[in-house]
């Protein structure tokens, strides 16, 4: 899908693009939960928009993706559907989004059903990845809450 402004937005919202995700995009401002972050993170992934990927990950683990990996990955896959299942807020601080992210890649339909971890920092909703190294249980929290990891992010995932 390009950047067609009248276009269906890719996270099947049902809006157009341009009221939807492009926006958070642009970093005009920013979701305002957890499920609209994972549902502008879809719409990123499907038009190929990696620095935003990164940019939505939470800070300490931004340097530790592997950008190159995940571009590959975004022009080698066409996004065809996304289902969020279940959006679960387990304090002020930390959400939870269960979703079904549908894609081809090879001419073979997938999808890849999680359970996403987001946490608030400063005001802004980011994402914590589970596949780049994680701090153990006592070492502070990658979130920054001042607290062990195993009484915070690291209890959700």
């Amino acid at each position: 899908m390009t950047e067609n402004l009248t276009a269906l937005c890719p996270c099947q919202s049902g809006q157009p693009y341009q009221s939807c995700c492009q926006p958070y995009h642009q970093q005009q401002h920013f979701p305002a939960n957890a499920m609209l972050l994972m549902r502008s993170r879809y719409a990123a992934y499907a038009l190929k928009k990696i620095d935003y990927i990164v940019q939505t990950t939470v800070p300490s683990q931004q340097t530790l993706l592997q950008v190159d990996e995940l571009q590959a990955w975004a022009d080698n896959t066409t996004w065809v559907g996304l289902t969020i299942l279940q959006h679960l807020t387990r304090s002020k601080t930390h959400s939870q989004v269960e979703f079904k992210a549908f894609f081809a890649q090879q001419d073979r339909t997938q999808v890849h059903h999680e359970i996403s971890l987001f946490v608030n920092i400063a005001q802004r909703w980011y994402f914590v990845d589970p596949t780049v190294a994680l701090p153990n249980m006592k070492q502070p929290c990658l979130c920054g809450s001042n607290k062990k990891f195993k009484h915070c992010c690291g209890g959700l995932l």
